[in-house]
């Protein structure tokens, strides 16, 4: 929830006037609760979307990083309340876990994958992958020369979220930063 990554991401998206909620999963941080390879991290991204729908009553622009990023996309495709979708470091394999994604072959919201082309837990080509299987509207940028927290691109992945935003959704960037 507090690391650059993510502060970049909520930056773009607030650039915006879009309400942001960061949240930490179950177990992670001071949260309460076990982690739950998952499972009960789904549960979480429909509680955080029920709370922004009962706030705010507008619709949702999913974005995850990692491990937020393979758990967002899994709950927030099916539901009607998220009208899109971005990755950022989306995780293919961690240590022992594994993460498919073939669903996104059946979703049709618009969806923005950002990876650094050195990212060890998401090979540029194996994402690339697994990308071509998904339904359209979709967009995937790779960032040149970083890793899974974008070293010393974090501007790079911002401005690909933001231009994403801009030709997506027509929306207009504040002065607000």
């Amino acid at each position: 929830m507090h690391n650059k990554v993510v502060y970049h991401a909520a930056k773009a998206l607030n650039a915006f006037g879009l309400p942001v909620l960061r949240f930490n999963f179950r177990g992670a941080g001071l949260s309460e609760g076990v982690h739950d390879e998952g499972r009960g991290e789904r549960d979480d991204v429909r509680a955080a979307l029920d709370w922004l729908e009962q706030t705010y009553k507008v619709p949702v622009i999913f974005a995850g990083f990692s491990f937020g990023a393979a758990v967002g996309l899994k709950a927030c495709c099916p539901d009607s309340r998220v009208v899109g979708l971005i990755a950022l470091g989306t995780p293919l394999a961690v240590e022992a876990r594994l993460y498919t994604y073939s669903y996104l072959s059946q979703c049709g919201k618009p969806k923005l994958m950002v990876s650094g082309d050195h990212d060890p837990f998401g090979p540029a080509q194996n994402l690339r992958e697994i990308f071509n299987l998904a339904a359209e509207p979709k967009e995937i940028v790779l960032i040149e020369n970083t890793g899974h927290f974008f070293e010393n691109k974090l501007p790079d992945m911002r401005e690909a979220v933001s231009a994403w935003l801009s030709r997506t959704f027509s929306l207009k960037a504040s002065n607000r930063r």
